[in-house]
Protein backbone atom coordinates (compact mmCIF):
# COMPACT_ATOMS: atom_id res chain seq x y z
CA UNK A 1 0.00 0.00 0.00
CA UNK A 2 1.54 3.59 -0.54
CA UNK A 3 1.59 6.24 2.16
CA UNK A 4 0.06 9.51 1.77
CA UNK A 5 1.38 12.46 2.45
CA UNK A 6 -0.27 15.19 4.38
CA UNK A 7 0.30 18.72 5.90
CA UNK A 8 -2.09 19.49 8.83
CA UNK A 9 -2.81 22.55 11.33
CA UNK A 10 -1.09 21.93 14.75
CA UNK A 11 -1.01 23.87 17.63
CA UNK A 12 0.10 27.04 15.27
CA UNK A 13 2.21 24.94 13.41
CA UNK A 14 2.14 23.11 10.22
CA UNK A 15 2.94 19.61 10.70
CA UNK A 16 3.61 17.05 8.03
CA UNK A 17 2.42 13.59 8.53
CA UNK A 18 2.70 10.09 6.40
CA UNK A 19 -0.66 8.23 6.74
CA UNK A 20 -0.56 4.29 6.12
CA UNK A 21 -3.68 2.35 5.79
CA UNK A 22 -8.01 3.13 6.19
CA UNK A 23 -9.27 5.54 8.39
CA UNK A 24 -11.87 3.04 10.00
CA UNK A 25 -9.28 1.09 11.79
CA UNK A 26 -8.17 1.98 15.06
CA UNK A 27 -4.83 3.78 14.89
CA UNK A 28 -1.38 3.58 15.70
CA UNK A 29 0.62 6.42 15.84
CA UNK A 30 4.98 6.41 15.12
CA UNK A 31 7.17 8.85 16.72
CA UNK A 32 10.93 9.27 15.16
CA UNK A 33 13.84 9.82 17.02
CA UNK A 34 15.62 12.90 17.42
CA UNK A 35 16.91 14.01 14.16
CA UNK A 36 15.23 11.69 12.10
CA UNK A 37 11.92 11.83 10.29
CA UNK A 38 8.74 9.90 10.33
CA UNK A 39 9.55 7.90 7.02
CA UNK A 40 12.13 6.17 9.20
CA UNK A 41 9.01 3.60 9.96
CA UNK A 42 7.79 2.62 6.36
CA UNK A 43 8.67 -0.91 6.43
CA UNK A 44 6.68 -1.52 9.63
CA UNK A 45 4.04 0.92 8.74
CA UNK A 46 3.72 -0.81 5.49
CA UNK A 47 3.36 -4.09 7.08
CA UNK A 48 0.83 -3.25 10.17
CA UNK A 49 -1.23 -1.10 8.10
CA UNK A 50 -3.39 -3.96 7.11
CA UNK A 51 -4.85 -3.80 10.83
CA UNK A 52 -4.20 0.05 11.84
CA UNK A 53 -4.63 3.33 10.77
CA UNK A 54 -0.70 4.42 11.28
CA UNK A 55 0.19 7.90 11.57
CA UNK A 56 3.78 8.63 10.95
CA UNK A 57 4.61 12.56 12.04
CA UNK A 58 8.05 14.48 11.58
CA UNK A 59 8.21 16.22 14.54
CA UNK A 60 8.56 20.13 15.02
CA UNK A 61 11.66 21.27 13.28
CA UNK A 62 12.31 18.18 11.29
CA UNK A 63 11.52 16.89 7.65
CA UNK A 64 8.36 18.71 5.69
CA UNK A 65 7.09 19.80 9.32
CA UNK A 66 7.12 23.90 9.81
CA UNK A 67 10.50 24.89 11.70
CA UNK A 68 10.64 26.99 15.39
CA UNK A 69 9.81 30.53 15.71
CA UNK A 70 11.25 30.46 18.80
CA UNK A 71 13.73 27.71 19.03
CA UNK A 72 14.43 27.99 22.44
CA UNK A 73 10.44 27.82 23.31
CA UNK A 74 8.88 25.67 20.60
CA UNK A 75 11.76 22.76 20.36
CA UNK A 76 10.48 20.82 23.96
CA UNK A 77 8.24 17.91 25.22
CA UNK A 78 5.58 20.36 25.77
CA UNK A 79 5.07 21.63 22.10
CA UNK A 80 5.46 18.58 20.88
CA UNK A 81 2.95 17.33 22.65
CA UNK A 82 0.81 19.77 21.69
CA UNK A 83 1.23 19.01 17.98
CA UNK A 84 0.56 15.27 18.96
CA UNK A 85 -3.07 16.00 20.85
CA UNK A 86 -4.12 18.29 18.00
CA UNK A 87 -3.09 15.32 15.15
CA UNK A 88 -4.81 13.11 17.16
CA UNK A 89 -7.74 15.76 17.38
CA UNK A 90 -7.44 16.42 13.51
CA UNK A 91 -8.20 12.84 13.20
CA UNK A 92 -10.63 12.54 15.26
CA UNK A 93 -8.63 10.24 16.97
CA UNK A 94 -9.60 9.16 21.07
CA UNK A 95 -7.44 6.44 21.56
CA UNK A 96 -4.12 5.22 19.69
CA UNK A 97 -1.58 2.83 20.08
CA UNK A 98 2.45 4.63 20.09
CA UNK A 99 5.56 3.58 18.93
CA UNK A 100 8.27 5.65 19.72
CA UNK A 101 12.10 5.16 18.99
CA UNK A 102 14.39 7.17 21.05
CA UNK A 103 12.99 10.76 21.80
CA UNK A 104 9.56 9.02 20.01
CA UNK A 105 10.02 6.76 23.07
CA UNK A 106 10.66 9.77 25.60
CA UNK A 107 8.02 11.98 24.09
CA UNK A 108 5.46 8.80 24.41
CA UNK A 109 5.52 8.37 27.79
CA UNK A 110 5.46 11.85 28.70
CA UNK A 111 2.37 11.76 27.01
CA UNK A 112 0.73 8.73 28.53
CA UNK A 113 1.50 10.19 31.84
CA UNK A 114 -0.04 13.42 31.30
CA UNK A 115 -1.58 15.10 28.66
CA UNK A 116 -2.95 11.81 26.37
CA UNK A 117 -3.51 10.05 29.74
CA UNK A 118 -6.33 7.43 28.78
CA UNK A 119 -5.38 8.44 25.13
CA UNK A 120 -2.43 6.38 24.79
CA UNK A 121 -3.65 2.66 25.43
CA UNK A 122 0.08 0.57 24.01
CA UNK A 123 3.55 1.90 24.29
CA UNK A 124 6.25 1.10 22.68
CA UNK A 125 9.74 2.70 24.12
CA UNK A 126 12.53 1.71 21.71
CA UNK A 127 16.18 1.93 22.60
CA UNK A 128 15.23 5.33 25.15
CA UNK A 129 14.82 5.19 29.16
CA UNK A 130 15.13 7.79 31.68
CA UNK A 131 18.87 7.91 32.61
CA UNK A 132 20.66 8.68 28.96
CA UNK A 133 24.70 7.97 29.59
CA UNK A 134 26.58 11.59 28.89
CA UNK A 135 28.47 9.51 26.24
CA UNK A 136 25.31 8.74 24.05
CA UNK A 137 24.40 12.41 24.38
CA UNK A 138 27.16 13.81 23.89
CA UNK A 139 27.46 11.58 20.61
CA UNK A 140 24.19 12.92 19.17
CA UNK A 141 24.14 16.55 20.21
CA UNK A 142 27.96 16.33 18.44
CA UNK A 143 26.65 15.35 15.11
CA UNK A 144 22.79 16.68 15.25
CA UNK A 145 24.38 20.42 15.82
CA UNK A 146 26.96 19.89 13.43
CA UNK A 147 25.35 18.90 10.35
CA UNK A 148 27.39 18.10 7.05
CA UNK A 149 27.20 19.87 3.65
CA UNK A 150 28.37 17.69 0.49
CA UNK A 151 28.20 18.14 -3.22
CA UNK A 152 26.21 15.08 -3.79
CA UNK A 153 23.05 13.23 -2.23
CA UNK A 154 25.29 9.93 -2.60
CA UNK A 155 27.76 11.60 -0.32
CA UNK A 156 25.28 12.53 2.42
CA UNK A 157 23.76 8.82 1.83
CA UNK A 158 27.73 7.44 2.51
CA UNK A 159 27.61 9.95 6.00
CA UNK A 160 24.33 8.48 6.99
CA UNK A 161 25.34 4.78 6.69
CA UNK A 162 28.42 5.71 8.79
CA UNK A 163 26.86 7.72 11.24
CA UNK A 164 23.70 5.51 11.97
CA UNK A 165 25.75 2.35 11.32
CA UNK A 166 24.21 1.94 14.86
CA UNK A 167 21.25 0.95 13.22
CA UNK A 168 22.60 -2.07 12.65
CA UNK A 169 22.43 -4.38 8.95
CA UNK A 170 19.47 -2.62 6.51
CA UNK A 171 18.25 -3.17 2.92
CA UNK A 172 19.80 -0.68 0.31
CA UNK A 173 16.79 0.84 -0.62
CA UNK A 174 16.39 1.01 3.48
CA UNK A 175 19.75 3.22 3.10
CA UNK A 176 18.54 5.11 -0.27
CA UNK A 177 15.18 5.91 1.39
CA UNK A 178 17.29 7.47 4.22
CA UNK A 179 19.19 9.87 2.24
CA UNK A 180 16.03 10.73 -0.16
CA UNK A 181 13.82 11.70 2.79
CA UNK A 182 16.53 12.89 5.12
CA UNK A 183 17.96 15.74 2.84
CA UNK A 184 17.44 19.35 1.49
CA UNK A 185 19.34 21.57 -0.83
CA UNK A 186 21.39 24.92 0.64
CA UNK A 187 21.10 28.05 -0.94
CA UNK A 188 23.80 27.37 -3.26
CA UNK A 189 22.81 23.99 -4.49
CA UNK A 190 24.41 21.68 -2.24
CA UNK A 191 22.83 19.24 0.09
CA UNK A 192 22.65 18.59 4.05
CA UNK A 193 20.24 16.74 6.30
CA UNK A 194 16.83 17.68 6.17
CA UNK A 195 16.68 18.92 9.68
CA UNK A 196 16.94 22.45 11.89
CA UNK A 197 20.16 22.33 13.30
CA UNK A 198 18.59 24.52 16.64
CA UNK A 199 16.81 21.56 17.42
CA UNK A 200 19.58 20.82 19.81
CA UNK A 201 17.96 23.85 21.91
CA UNK A 202 16.32 21.48 23.63
CA UNK A 203 19.13 20.28 25.53
CA UNK A 204 19.98 23.51 26.81
CA UNK A 205 16.64 25.25 27.02
CA UNK A 206 14.78 21.73 28.24
CA UNK A 207 16.86 19.58 29.87
CA UNK A 208 14.19 18.57 32.05
CA UNK A 209 12.30 16.78 29.58
CA UNK A 210 14.63 14.03 29.63
CA UNK A 211 13.67 13.86 33.10
CA UNK A 212 11.18 11.11 32.78
CA UNK A 213 11.56 8.66 36.07
CA UNK A 214 8.25 9.96 37.75
CA UNK A 215 6.33 9.92 34.65
CA UNK A 216 7.47 6.52 33.71
CA UNK A 217 6.66 5.65 37.10
CA UNK A 218 2.60 6.43 36.83
CA UNK A 219 2.35 4.83 33.81
CA UNK A 220 -0.08 1.28 34.21
CA UNK A 221 -0.98 0.74 30.43
CA UNK A 222 1.21 -2.31 28.78
CA UNK A 223 4.17 -1.43 27.38
CA UNK A 224 7.05 -3.09 25.23
CA UNK A 225 10.52 -2.06 25.94
CA UNK A 226 13.18 -2.54 23.05
CA UNK A 227 17.16 -2.32 23.05
CA UNK A 228 19.97 -2.50 20.96
CA UNK A 229 22.56 -4.77 22.91
CA UNK A 230 25.42 -2.09 22.02
CA UNK A 231 23.20 0.69 22.45
CA UNK A 232 25.16 4.04 24.11
CA UNK A 233 21.45 5.91 25.10
CA UNK A 234 19.83 2.90 26.84
CA UNK A 235 22.14 1.15 29.67
CA UNK A 236 21.42 -2.49 30.48
CA UNK A 237 21.46 -1.73 33.38
CA UNK A 238 18.71 1.38 33.14
CA UNK A 239 16.40 -1.57 31.23
CA UNK A 240 16.76 -3.84 33.81
CA UNK A 241 14.64 -1.25 36.15
CA UNK A 242 12.62 0.04 33.43
CA UNK A 243 11.30 -3.67 33.87
CA UNK A 244 11.08 -3.31 37.71
CA UNK A 245 9.14 -0.26 37.80
CA UNK A 246 5.93 1.79 36.26
CA UNK A 247 4.63 -0.37 33.75
CA UNK A 248 6.98 -3.49 33.85
CA UNK A 249 7.13 -3.95 30.17
CA UNK A 250 8.65 -7.00 28.80
CA UNK A 251 12.41 -5.71 27.87
CA UNK A 252 13.59 -7.81 24.37
CA UNK A 253 16.86 -7.33 23.18
CA UNK A 254 18.38 -7.29 19.68
CA UNK A 255 22.30 -8.34 19.56
CA UNK A 256 22.41 -7.09 15.68
CA UNK A 257 22.31 -3.26 16.72
CA UNK A 258 23.02 -0.51 18.98
CA UNK A 259 20.75 3.05 18.73
CA UNK A 260 18.94 1.89 17.84
CA UNK A 261 16.36 -1.01 16.04
CA UNK A 262 14.90 0.12 12.94
CA UNK A 263 12.28 -1.69 13.54
CA UNK A 264 12.03 -2.76 9.50
CA UNK A 265 12.66 -6.07 9.77
CA UNK A 266 10.09 -9.18 9.84
CA UNK A 267 11.23 -10.46 13.28
CA UNK A 268 10.63 -6.90 14.84
CA UNK A 269 7.70 -6.39 13.01
CA UNK A 270 6.02 -9.44 14.56
CA UNK A 271 7.12 -8.54 17.75
CA UNK A 272 5.35 -4.96 17.03
CA UNK A 273 2.21 -6.92 15.12
CA UNK A 274 2.22 -9.63 18.76
CA UNK A 275 2.18 -6.74 21.45
CA UNK A 276 -0.15 -4.20 19.37
CA UNK A 277 -3.17 -6.67 19.46
CA UNK A 278 -2.58 -7.52 23.20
Amino acid sequence: MNPVSTYIPAAGFELHVTEWGDRSKPALVMWHGLARTGRDFDEAAEAICDTYFVLCPDTLGRGLSSWARDPATDYSYATFGATAAAMLDHYGIDETRWVGTSMGGLIGVTLAAGMLEGRITHLVINDVGPDIPKAGTGRIVDYVGNPPVYDTVGELEAWLRRNYAPFGENTPAFWRRMADTSMRRTDDGRVTVHYDPQIVAQFTHHAGDLDIWSAYDRLTIPTLLLRGRTSDVLAAETAEEMTRRGPKPRLVTFDECGHAPTLASEREIGLLRDFLKS
